[in-house]
């Protein structure tokens, strides 16, 4: 049985609309979107879940596979009867996201795609990421957030963004966060199923993103038949939180086609 997942779950419940799930990066929390939960849930439910070993959902150490999220994503809405939904992922909450789509395609109704990339692993990523999952497991979360936060977010980010993502990765737990990246490194090659998309899909992504930069965007877009892309200026890897403004925009236009 997949452990029950902490999330938000906002708006209105008996609304027309399509309700909006929301899948957080690492290694954050469902608090990462609280923009589009405040923008989002007066004319829709939100739902925003923290994945397993995050946040204040269970810890599992070990190895989690983006199947396993997947799958937790999907117990979660049926216990809370929510049959189909738009689903929007960032970094690995995108490739979570396209796990989602892979597993049950038919509960989906668009799709966002933020920051994100759909190869699997090559052998040296392989190696860097189960090597970062030591050094966590090692270090703890901070040494490591210190190091990536103007890369999580971009050097001129508000300060208040930059010590909000702060604190979502030094709260993280290592065992957590060094599962998943385990799993990350085993990941399935998503780039034939993009094509087979016949959702409405936004790609977005910040102009500045060092991860996964605006040519992969790009070319994730040319992949999924009609998507629409959206390039975020004065953003780095969390447009949603550095522009929000602009992030909810392309959202909220995306929404519009359901």
């Amino acid at each position: 049985m997949a452990p029950f997942l902490l999330y938000e779950d906002k708006g209105a419940h008996a609304s027309t609309s399509v309700p909006l799930v929301l899948i957080h990066g690492h290694p954050f929390d469902r608090t990462m979107w609280a923009p589009q939960l405040a923008a989002f849930s007066p004319d829709r439910r939100v739902i925003a879940p923290d994945l397993r070993g995050y946040g204040s959902s269970p810890v599992v150490p070990g190895v989690t596979p983006l199947a396993t999220f997947a799958e937790d994503i999907a117990a979660l809405l049926d216990d809370l009867d929510v049959r189909e939904f738009a689903l929007a992922g960032l970094s690995m909450g995108g490739q979570i996201v396209m796990e989602c789509y892979r597993q049950f395609p038919e509960r989906v109704r668009a799709l966002v795609l933020a920051d994100t990339f759909p190869a699997a692993e090559t052998p040296a990523g392989k190696k860097s990421r189960n090597d970062m999952a030591d050094r966590l497991l090692r270090e703890g979360m901070r040494p490591y957030a210190d190091e990536v936060l103007h890369k999580m977010v971009a050097p001129y980010a508000h300060p208040d963004v930059a010590a909000h993502v702060h604190r979502m990765m030094t709260a993280t737990s290592p065992e957590g966060a060094a599962a998943a990246l385990r799993g990350r490194a085993e990941r399935p090659d998503y780039r034939e199923l993009l094509t087979r998309v016949t959702v409405p899909t936004l790609v977005v992504v910040g102009e500045d993103d060092e991860y996964t930069p605006v040519a992969d965007a790009r070319a994730m877009h040319a992949a999924i038949p009609g998507s629409a892309l959206r390039v975020v200026p004065r953003a780095a890897h969390m447009p949603n939180l550095e522009q929000p403004e602009q992030f909810n925009a392309a959202l909220a236009a995306l929404l519009r086609r359901l």
